[in-house]
């Protein structure tokens, strides 16, 4: 076997190198061209990628390196199942890789996992071109290129996770053709299992596919291939059940978290128009990848022409033509049908990245075509040159129609497109009347659809330039240091759990690069039940909670979470409570005295505790008055005059005010005045009256020389305006951008009594548990004079179990969000655990299906014959 591999690999050395090597420098040259390069100032990612899968990866680096379990992140807005965040950014073998660099220099980590997976898909598709398609070794390679290099993976090549998909697919498809032709089945397992343990949701589609694939295959030679179905089916099904180790630890963390399907609410999906195949393969079709755009399906003009071919050569059989004609059929329709549409999703709509399977459409497409390129002699080459006129025509007619729905397209594209269409013509032209030996003919069309790829991604990388920006990196390298030095410095002052936030964030995901637990994140994993109820104490997070922040929040909202530091740019922070203790450049550490641990007792009529809808402050009151059992009032508005504005016309309309601008791209400046008493921490209250005319808009508060600026849909609605021991005129100024005019519910200054506030803060510290927490624990001890309930800050999950004194409880959901239990009188040890709901019958399918199919394996071996 060795002798085996060791030929096969030199006879193709050069072949694979190629495939690998070809699709990923293009990719070089194209970033080079834009400036990206390992070191440079700009990022491999967009800018709403940047930052989240940097630092998405430099958790991962942190789990390698045994700094955090792989159950369990503390470090994810109040604590989060990391395993289930794993399985959909985190998945694929390439991943450890960024264990070789420092979580700052995280960007060209993913610059070289970028790179090495977009070459690595195009190794894949050699394999399956070497073993699936009778065609000249160059021809596999340029198929290869054109395949790594396909639309949809450059335009989405900033959602890093989703290429591994594209390594998988091909060797899935090999897998079911060698489980036909050669009833061998171990391809098709090991690639179904990587795709399944890597990424679910890609898994789920590709699954899908090549089941549609194999009854399609099983149709064109039932009398032959029939018998592969038990064979299909064991190998698929023990590859499936294998990874389930990580697939049903996830689909459970999804169902009990508050994940839910979308609705069916109309037939026809939006903004799809009947010329979009066609728009869509020319070189250079980039619309957007956010909301209103329609499927990335271009992988290359001649395998699109040889596609067309082997629909209209004679030589292929008309049953090959209908099965794969009826997939192809199945794609284009679900573009258009919003319940397919859905179904391909797993019934849950994208957020933006609308069609995520479009690329099955390209693969087909690209699979026909080398059906089709095998059929090619000089008999029917005249055929695939129609065909390339046909689609210069027909690529003409849709210019002169096209309407006003394509006008992303510019008329370099046409006449890109038009050329090399008239290129492959011409060569194919040559090779039919002798000109061009086959070989040469081989080099050329490698040479063109090598320099086709590379126009048209360079195109896509520029769309994204456009569409999302490329960010900078020196954004994530350059305030590391003193951040993390900060971090570091709160770590070894502290035993116990505690939590942290930066008011000056590089990113909503600051906590996992820095390894801090803090409120901050924007992941597709999360947990819905406890973000919802934190929305409802006055962080926001609205509607399927992808996104919750830290910024804009009371004092009460600090200390139930257990914020005990901020970090800020700032060198007076002027928050009750917060003293200035360390400096790391130009970031300052504030610790908060009035931080509450990350559990408490409370008498057990908190269980029935209900939050008040729309009220954030009335949520935080009854929360403190619960758990300090104290009747206290801590909020109270305060009137406020205007006195200036600048570049902007505030009008009042009932409880509505609208403040718009006088001249364009400038910012509107409003300026209040208000009289704030004594023992008081002051807010300006901003909260929109419509979420969805306010685009990017931002505001930016400003108070005694101190600014604090935030995008206003994501951020809270209460904005700092400092601490006050004695009574003091205030004079404050809000300066808001981004939209002509942005609408509130009338400002207002919200004050806090600080004395009441303190009250209440004591109260619930005498009740304080500190809680020791480990990978994927928390311990501690009670001493409690009666029973009540232990309420904590920790995410309810229902892989958490809890033990009083070593004997198992039951664990309740306090507000439906934090985990509680009930604690009997006196004192008491509590541990509380974390294994991931289905994890443990995931491993035993694991084990069970691996050696299942070692023994079907065993099974399938020809028996020896001996002769006597």
């Amino acid at each position: 076997m060795i002798f085996i591999m060791k030929n096969y690999l030199k006879e193709n050395r050069w072949y694979l190198l190629a495939s690998f090597f070809l699709p990923a420098l293009i990719m070089v040259a194209v970033y080079l061209t834009i400036g990206i390069y390992p070191g440079s100032s700009r990022s491999v990612l967009a800018s709403d990628a940047f930052s989240q899968f940097s630092n998405f990866h430099a958790s991962f680096r942190n789990m390698l390196l045994g700094k955090q379990g792989l159950f369990y992140n503390w470090n994810t807005s109040l604590g989060l199942n990391y395993l289930s965040l794993v399985s959909y950014y985190l998945g694929g073998f390439f991943t450890p890789l960024v264990l070789f660099f420092p979580n700052q220099l995280m960007p060209d980590a993913l610059y070289f996992l970028t790179i090495l997976k977009i070459g690595a898909a195009g190794l894949a598709f050699w394999f399956y071109a070497k073993g699936s398609f009778k065609l000249p070794d160059w021809s596999r390679v340029a198929l290869s290129v054109t395949y790594a290099l396909m639309s949809f993976a450059i335009a989405h090549s900033e959602i890093i996770m989703w290429l591994d998909a594209f390594i998988y697919l091909p060797l899935i498809i090999l897998g079911i053709n060698r489980v036909m032709d050669l009833k061998k089945p171990t391809v098709l397992f090991v690639s179904y299992l990587m795709l399944f343990l890597t990424s679910f949701y890609m898994g789920f589609m590709i699954g899908l596919f090549s089941v549609l694939y194999f009854i399609a295959r099983l149709v064109t030679n039932w009398k032959q291939y029939k018998k592969s179905i038990l064979p299909y089916a064991i190998t698929s099904l023990l590859a499936g059940f294998a990874s389930m180790i990580m697939i049903l630890p996830s689909v459970l963390d999804l169902r009990t978290n508050g994940e839910e399907l979308t609705q069916i609410t109309t037939f026809k999906t939006e903004a799809t128009g009947w010329w979009d195949f066609i728009a869509k393969n020319m070189i250079g079709s980039y619309d957007t990848t956010k909301y209103g755009s329609i499927p990335f399906i271009y992988i290359g003009l001649l395998p699109l022409a040889l596609c067309l071919f082997f629909f209209i050569c004679k030589k292929i059989p008309w049953k090959n033509k209908l099965a794969y004609g009826v997939i192809f059929a199945i794609l284009i329709a679900s573009f258009y049908i919003q319940p397919m549409n859905l179904f391909w999703h797993g019934m849950h709509a994208p957020n933006m990245f609308l069609f995520r399977y479009a690329y099955l459409l390209s693969f087909l497409v690209i699979t026909l075509a080398a059906w089709g390129w095998e059929q090619l002699d000089r008999e029917n080459l005249l055929q695939l040159i129609a065909s390339l006129l046909l689609l210069i025509a027909i690529f003409a007619i849709f210019w002169g129609t096209k309407g006003k729905d394509y006008n992303y397209l510019k008329d370099l594209s046409l006449y890109i497109t038009l050329g090399f269409l008239a290129l492959y013509a011409l060569l194919l032209t040559g090779y039919h009347f002798n000109k061009l030996p086959l070989k040469t003919l081989s080099i050329l069309l490698l040479l063109l659809m090598c320099s086709e790829a590379a126009v048209n991604s360079d195109f896509m990388v520029r769309g994204i330039l456009k569409d999302w920006n490329y960010a900078s990196r020196s954004l994530y390298t350059a305030p590391y240091p003193d951040i993390k030095n900060l971090v570091d410095e709160t770590k070894s002052e502290n035993k116990s759990f505690y939590r942290m936030e930066n008011l000056d964030p590089v990113s909503s995901n600051d906590s996992f690069n820095y390894g801090y637990s803090g409120v901050s994140m924007f992941s597709s994993i999360r947990n819905r039940h406890s973000s919802s109820y934190l929305d409802q104490l006055g962080f926001r997070s609205r509607g399927t909670n992808l996104n919750i922040r830290y910024q804009n929040n009371t004092l009460l909202a600090d200390a139930f979470t257990g914020i005990k530091y901020n970090i800020a740019k700032t060198t007076n922070l002027n928050k009750y409570g917060f003293t200035k203790t360390k400096s790391s450049g130009e970031y300052n550490l504030f610790e908060n005295s009035n931080a509450l641990p990350l559990a408490f007792t409370a008498p057990t009529s908190v269980d029935h505790l209900t939050a008040m809808s729309n009220d954030n402050l009335g949520t935080q009151t009854q929360l403190f008055n619960a758990l300090s059992q104290e009747q206290l009032q801590y909020f109270k508005f305060l009137p406020m005059a205007q006195v200036s504005t600048k570049n902007a016309t505030v009008t009042n309309s009932g409880n509505i005010t609208t403040i718009a601008e006088k001249q364009s791209n400038v910012a509107k400046e409003v300026s209040w005045t208000v009289q704030v008493p004594a023992n008081t921490q002051a807010y300006l209250s901003l909260y929109p009256y419509n979420f969805s005319e306010l685009e990017s808009s931002t505001a930016a508060v400003t108070a005694n020389g101190q600014t604090r600026q935030a995008q206003i849909s994501i951020s809270g609605q209460y904005y700092d305006l400092g601490y006050y021991s004695a009574a003091t005129t205030v004079t404050f100024t809000a300066s808001f951008y981004g939209t002509k005019s942005v609408s509130f519910q009338n400002p207002q200054v919200l004050a806090l009594d600080t004395i009441a506030y303190q009250l209440a803060v004591d109260q619930i510290q005498e009740n304080g548990v500190a809680l020791k927490t480990g990978k994927n624990s928390a311990k501690g001890t009670v001493n409690s004079s009666k029973e009540q309930t232990l309420v904590t800050t920790i995410p309810y999950d229902e892989g958490w179990t809890a033990k009083v004194d070593g004997k198992k409880v039951d664990i309740k959901a306090f507000q439906d969000a934090f985990i509680s239990i009930h604690v009997p009188k006196g004192k008491h040890t509590v541990t509380f655990s974390y294994m991931p709901k289905g994890f443990i019958v995931g491993a035993i399918s694991f084990v069970v299906s691996i050696g299942l199919f070692i023994l079907y394996l065993r099974m399938l071996k020809p028996k020896k014959v001996y002769r006597h």
